[in-house]
């Protein structure tokens, strides 16, 4: 698979095209950010962790019958994956409050939910990813009512999976974003990311954090934050 000309290059990602019209390449960077932007810098390794995580999680997601743009890993860095024409939508499953669900309700961090909560967030950095629901998204026209089902769906399916597994690997999923896509042939997938980027994951004893919180709130041990959490997926996988 030829690497061709780049086609964007996103806050943790650059994205290439190649000589098949229905594939990319993505190229994961250590490049970190928080806050639409406005802290930055960078975590070493990341890339590389985030790269191969994502890919060892949608190996299991698609194993349970959940429909991902992974087609393989090509290098430590590099994933080759079907192109898609992503929904502006960010989607959060959340099990218990923390970052901004405890910041705009009021509600402790830590507070277990009774079952998940799911949110969409409007992706647009320009207007500060604002919250949405089902009848803004349709408004916006940014997918059908049809496409929103098979996304809350599915975004619910994968919580249950990863919270499985990640339970099995001693650590809790908090909460974590995700983003889905349009292929060919119009069907919904998983797209973007899996990883201590997009995911609260916390151990499952001490609570210490294994995430990317670590950067935004300058706790420090942010390398070895990823390296543990990587560490923990590979002794499951």
């Amino acid at each position: 698979m030829e690497k061709k000309e780049q086609l964007y290059e996103g806050k943790a990602k650059k994205v290439f095209a190649t000589d098949d019209p229905d594939l990319l390449i993505v190229q994961y960077k250590d490049d970190a950010t928080a806050f639409n932007g406005l802290k930055k810098g960078t975590i070493a390794g990341k890339g590389i962790i985030n790269n191969q995580m994502s890919n060892r999680l949608m190996l299991l997601l698609e194993k349970q019958a959940i429909p991902t743009h992974f087609v393989r890993e090509l290098n430590e860095r590099e994933t080759l994956v079907k192109k898609v024409r992503i929904v502006p939508l960010e989607v959060i499953v959340r099990n218990i409050a923390a970052g901004s669900f405890s910041k705009h309700y009021g509600v402790e961090e830590g507070v277990v939910f009774d079952k998940p909560t799911i949110e969409f967030s409007y992706k647009n950095d320009a207007l500060g990813d604002p919250l949405l629901n089902f009848h803004h998204a349709l408004a916006l026209k940014v997918a059908t009512y049809r496409e929103l089902r098979t996304i809350e769906r599915y975004a619910m399916r994968i919580n249950g999976i990863l919270q499985e597994f990640w339970a099995a690997c001693g650590v809790t999923l908090v909460d974590f974003k995700m983003e889905f896509g349009r292929i060919a042939d119009g069907s919904i997938v998983l797209a973007d990311e899996i990883s201590p980027d997009t995911c609260r994951l916390w151990d499952s004893n001490t609570h210490e954090k294994l995430d990317k919180d670590r950067f935004r709130r300058d706790l420090g041990g942010i390398e070895e934050a990823y390296a543990e959490i990587m560490r923990r997926l590979e002794e499951h996988l």
